[in-house]
């Protein structure tokens, strides 16, 4: 056997069983690569307010997002808070509270369409959007067997076309002003690949590659974009996604997928969402951070945890390491996968304890 050949056949196998101690590190990585790509916050308080249109506010991070901006100490920004069904704004009312109508007003939005769309943005004093926030999509999990061709174009039509919908109409504009920041709430399986997310992730990836195309044009007209990647978060969102899954036909499915499926991913998932869920309130502030810097990121991803997963993609340009890592993780060590998933609830718990402290007066 050659080198090469061995390597592939033995180093995955030997990289899933070290897999497991990958949570112990993840602190320690995130300090050391935070401190070099270190957000630099806008400076001063006599700054213009910016003009910030942020779609899928009726509930999770669109609803963090546009509160925290909205209650912004310094009064930076003036929102513009989207949502497709205006009926569904009471939530978003509550929580804004003596903001409301001051630095934050609700418009209907559809990313779907583009009447809808040009409507809103020319309802905005010349029609000036300083800073785009595309939040609103779509999830979809299960075999791809089961999810109908229809249902898949529904959610491209959301996730990548809703956000091309949008730069089509904002982007002229800010290139006229030479100024302007697009901000896309992405996901870390817009990097990397995950079981049963086949669809949503192919979407991310259209994203991903939209956004990094783009903006090699947009820093000629002085416009950032930045793709803000978080993993898991934990929602209402969320919650309806898996009970669909739980509720989904799989009558005409295998046994073995119906097996990984139901026995495997559905039986984990709560766990993983444990382990490495956020709150929609910790990932609107690390987005709060992307907007106010003075030289943002074109990447930014949320959550430490899954930071060496996602770098593991780029040890070996074949593609195999990965892959074959994470399947032998998942079909061959799933005792170490438990394990790990034990730790990650752990360094969460620790990590939301200091938050909790260091908020504490």
């Amino acid at each position: 056997m050659s080198n090469n050949s061995y390597c592939q056949a033995v180093f995955p196998n030997v990289l899933a069983r070290s897999l497991w101690m990958w949570p112990f590190h993840c602190e320690f990585y995130f300090q050391r690569i935070s401190s070099y790509f270190a957000l630099v916050p806008l400076a001063g308080p006599n700054m213009a307010v910016r003009n910030v249109l942020v779609t899928g506010c009726s509930s999770g991070i669109g609803l963090a997002l546009a509160v925290r901006l909205a209650r912004d100490e310094l009064k930076r920004f003036r929102v513009i808070a989207t949502m497709r069904n205006l009926a569904k704004r009471q939530a978003l009312e509550m929580q804004a509270g003596p903001v409301l109508e001051k630095t934050l007003e609700i418009k209907e939005l559809d990313v779907t369409s583009e009447e809808s769309i040009r409507h809103c943005v020319d309802s905005i004093p010349q029609r000036r959007v300083d800073v785009l926030v595309n939040n609103a999509g779509l999830g979809m999990i299960g075999p791809v067997e089961s999810q109908s061709l229809t249902s898949m174009q529904h959610l491209f039509d959301a996730n990548f076309f809703g956000l091309v919908r949008l730069v089509k109409e904002v982007f002229p504009d800010m290139k006229k002003r030479k100024q302007g920041h697009v901000v896309v709430m992405s996901s870390v399986l817009g990097l990397q690949g995950l079981l049963f997310n086949d669809i949503y992730s192919a979407s991310k990836f259209a994203v991903e590659g939209f956004c990094e195309s783009l903006a090699l044009q947009a820093l000629k007209f002085g416009v950032n974009i930045s793709l803000i990647e978080p993993g898991p978060v934990i929602t209402e969102f969320e919650r309806k996604l898996y009970e669909e899954a739980a509720n989904m036909d799989l009558s005409g499915l295998d046994k073995e997928t119906l097996d990984i499926f139901q026995g495997f991913y559905m039986a984990y998932s709560k766990e993983v969402f444990t382990a490495l869920g956020q709150s929609p309130e910790e990932v609107a502030e690390h987005t709060m951070k992307v907007i106010t810097s003075d030289q943002p990121p074109f990447r930014y991803q949320t959550n430490s945890l899954y930071t060496p997963i996602t770098t593991l993609k780029h040890a070996d340009p074949s593609g195999n390491l990965p892959l074959n890592a994470f399947h032998q993780m998942i079909f061959q060590h799933d005792r170490l996968f438990k394990a790990s998933l034990s730790l990650l609830k752990m360094l969460q718990w620790r990590k939301r304890r200091d938050m909790d402290y260091n908020k504490s007066p």
